[in-house]
């Protein structure tokens, strides 16, 4: 379960972050969490997720219709 915390970062601090997170294709919060792990060697669970979850291009099947709308598909 996880815990919600909220800190005030300096704002040059925050901006190496932001920028940190947005080479390495990542979020704040997953470089936070990082370097607390590392810090205080604790072993992260798994692995952190990055990039898109779904890959690849190819015909959407039947639950993504696009010549029909959505609204009737719904209430009907």
């Amino acid at each position: 379960m996880a815990v919600r915390t909220t800190i005030d970062i300096p704002e040059p601090l925050h901006e190496e972050l932001r920028h940190r997170a947005e080479r390495d294709r990542t979020s704040i919060r997953a470089l936070i969490i990082r370097a607390i792990e590392h810090t205080y060697n604790v072993s992260p669970k798994g692995k952190y997720v990055t990039g898109p979850l779904v890959t690849g291009s190819g015909k959407l099947g039947p639950r993504f219709p696009q010549d029909e709308n959505p609204h009737d598909l719904v209430f009907s």
